[in-house]
Formats: C-alpha cells, structure tokens, sequence
C-alpha cells in the first residue's frame, strides 16, 4: 500500500516539472519579443494521457518506469538546450577610459558583419542628462543608471536610454543619438528610416541615406543578431556591473582595455585642449601642484582604473571566464594577434571581413590618422607621446599613477634624456591570464 500511494506522488510532482520545463523550453525557443510572453498554466489534460486510474489504483510500475525514463531524456534535453543558448549568443562590454584606444577597438566588433549589433557610447547621454540635473555626476546614482542602461540594451530594450535622450524621442524616433553613425548596426538597411524634410540628425549615417533613428526597428534588429557588443568609457568600477552576470538572461564578456597613463594624459592635452588647459600651462612654464584637483582628478581615474583591473586579474567566481585585460600598446604593435586573442575569448567566429578591416587600418597614411580617427599607423602610435609630454609632467604621473603603471608593466622614466631615447621600450612585455 505504501508504494501504491507514494510513488504516484513523486511520479505526479516530477510530471509537474516536466510541464514546466517544456513551458520554459518554449519561451526560450520562440522568436524574442520585446514583452515577456506570460507563463502557461499547466493543464490537468496535460498529464491524462500518461496517468490512467482504474478501480482506484493507479497504472503498472512497468508504465511507470517508461514515463520517468522520457522525463529523465526530456530533461537532459532542456539541460542541453539552455547549454546551446548560453554558447550561442554573446554579450560583450568593452571598457575603457577615454584616449585608450577604445573606439579603434570597438570597429573589431563593429566590423564583425549581420551576427553583431553593436553601439558606440550609449552612455554618453547618461552622463550628460545626470551632469545637468546635479551639476555634476554624482558616483553612486550614476553607477546605478549606467549598469540598468547596459543591462536593457543588452537585451536590446532602448526604453530606458530614451528617458535620458534630449529632446526625449517621439514615438521611438530620434535624432539625437549620440554618434550614431559609428554604429554600421544603427545603419544597416533593416533601420533606415525614410528620411523626413527639414529634420537634422547631427550624427547622422553615412552609409545611406536615413531618417531619424527608429529605436523600436533598432530593438528589432538587435534582436535578429546572434552577439551584442558595447563600447563605453564611462563605468569607473568593474565591481558595479557584477548583477550582469548574474542576470541569467546574459552571458557577458567584459574586456578592459587600457593605456599608459602618460599617454593618455598627452592624448587628452591635445583632444580636449580646453578642459586641460592648467596642464598646459604647467607644462609651459610652471611647477605642478600636485593638490591641485586636477591632478586629485588623475589619481582617482587612475586609481578606478587599477582598482578594476585587480578585480578581474583575480578572477573571483562571479568573473570566471568573463574578464580580460589588454593594453592599447600590444594591440597597436599585434593587432592582429591581439583581435584573435579577444575573440578566442568572447567565443565568437573571427570573420575575415574583420581581418580585412584591421590590416586596412593599422597601416594608414598620416592624411587620415587624424585624433578621432580609427585608422592609424598603429605601430607609430604607441609611444609618439614621449616626444610630446615634458618631463616634470611624466614625473608627476609617475608619481600619483606609480601603483597603476606597475600593475600594466608600465616602465619608469627618470631623465629627459630616457623619456625620449627611441632605443628604450617604456613597454614590459607582461602577459595577462584571463582564461
């Protein structure tokens, strides 16, 4: 009588897990949609056909036996069918700072063709939206916004971004997004939009011609894609994003890419000669207070910087597998061998259409290396800064980033003559595990 009575209770509970595993194996393989398709109830009918009561009791152990055993192969099935999810679709982030090189890296994703949507600096519009409502970023509020950001677009939801877009779209429509046109996933033809008269879009396509962006046709295509790559410069602390990988929807690869920190400092003097107009000054003609906030400024990015990149070197479970470190400095003298190494461990094809693309633009002529451009003459990039950073600059660097330079195999300077000596590499050959 026990067995009578206690294993059709067991057998009816693992029935009930069945019914839910087909329900979820469905959501799972049917075409994503941007809302969530609600649960099944599950269906007395549902079992009728496998469990037959006669006189009470309920049918043979032999019967039995058969329905755990398609159980027992219609669970591995699920098992190995969430396994070829996981495999399948790839989640990137590429995280830098600015002036590291991040937008001639990002065109390793950008190129790869129709399997990878990509976006360039969605972020951008964060920052700016919470800069002119405080005066200024408030770090906890913008971590927050910056990881709920990245997590929608991941899932390829642009709901979200659109609240900090200024003006807000319209019916999904804007033409207003940042640097849209460095995205080829923004300009293919499944999201070109017929262009509206008198409507300028600043950042428009140049590929074709288009219309305002369609964020509900961008999300549609974004779907469509296999990989989803993101490129930002403005997360500070790696440790913000670990509810990514917890989030069971992804599965994201964080590479962080990173530079010199003299370089980068030299890169900005050029690019953004207003904002770094005292560093200018000091370097013409006078002693770096080393108080002064701006130079506080350097220490705390560079600071993050390190910060982040110690995290990920550890490779604490939630970052297993997830986390690469690579120098701007090895990619511009291997691009290849580099690109390969990153895609080894994104788990994505290397398409050729990248190859091609990479040696067309690590062997540009000096008429199109200009600062924002991504073709350059990658090998002469790496260190032309030390003809153009003074000295007592360097040293100061050196001296509030000396934790940071060590950590990438960054070598000291300690003389003029050094800092500019072509035949002294400033650059340790440092291998970074990340597997």
């Amino acid at each position: 009588m026990r067995i009578k009575y206690t294993i059709p209770i067991v057998f009816i509970v693992a029935l009930v897990i069945i019914e839910k595993e087909n329900n979820i194996i469905s959501r799972v393989s049917d075409k994503l949609t941007l809302k969530q398709t609600p649960q099944t109830p599950l269906q007395p009918s549902g079992i009728s056909h496998i469990l037959l009561k006669h006189n009470g009791s309920f049918t043979s152990l032999s019967k039995m036996d058969s329905a755990f055993t398609l159980m027992k192969r219609r669970l591995e099935n699920y098992s190995q069918h969430q396994e070829v999810v996981t495999r399948g679709r790839k989640h990137i982030l590429l995280l830098a700072t600015t002036r590291t090189g991040s937008s001639f890296v990002g065109e390793f994703f950008n190129q790869q063709g129709d399997n990878m949507f990509y976006l360039f600096e969605p972020l951008w519009h964060v920052e700016k939206m919470l800069t002119l409502e405080t005066g200024g970023t408030n770090a906890t509020a913008a971590a927050k916004a910056y990881r709920e950001v990245l997590q929608q677009l991941l899932l390829c939801d642009f709901t979200l971004l659109e609240s900090f877009i200024d003006p807000v779209p319209v019916d999904h429509i804007t033409a207003a997004l940042f640097r849209r046109e460095s995205s080829s996933s923004l300009c293919e033809q499944s999201v070109c939009s017929p262009v509206i008269k008198g409507v300028f879009e600043r950042y428009r396509c140049r590929t074709r011609r288009c219309g305002p962006l369609n964020l509900t046709m961008a999300s549609e295509s974004c779907l469509q894609k296999e990989h989803r790559a993101i490129k930002s410069v403005r997360v500070r602390q790696l440790e913000n994003l670990r509810p990514l990988t917890e989030d069971p929807r992804l599965d994201v690869k964080f590479i962080q890419l990173v530079r010199d920190p003299r370089a980068v400092l030299a890169s900005r003097m050029v690019a953004f000669a207003a904002k770094y107009k005292n560093w200018k000054q000091w370097a013409m003609d006078g002693d770096v207070p080393i108080d002064d906030d701006e130079v506080r400024k350097l220490k705390g990015n560079c600071d993050n910087i390190r910060m982040s990149a110690e995290i990920g070197l550890r490779q604490p479970p939630w970052l297993r597998r997830r986390y690469m470190l690579v120098r701007y400095e090895d990619i511009a003298r291997f691009p290849m061998t580099k690109a390969t190494e990153m895609y080894r461990f994104t788990g994505i094809p290397f398409t050729p259409q990248v190859k091609s693309w990479i040696l067309k633009n690590t062997q540009a002529s000096k008429e199109t290396s200009g600062v924002y451009s991504t073709q350059k003459n990658s090998s002469e990039q790496v260190e032309k800064w030390r003809f153009s950073l003074p000295f007592k600059i360097a040293q100061v660097v050196q001296k509030v980033c000396g934790p940071t330079l060590k950590l990438f195999g960054y070598k000291f300077v300690s003389s003029e003559e050094m800092l500019t000596d072509k035949s002294i590499s400033l650059i340790e050959d440092k291998v970074f595990n990340f597997l």
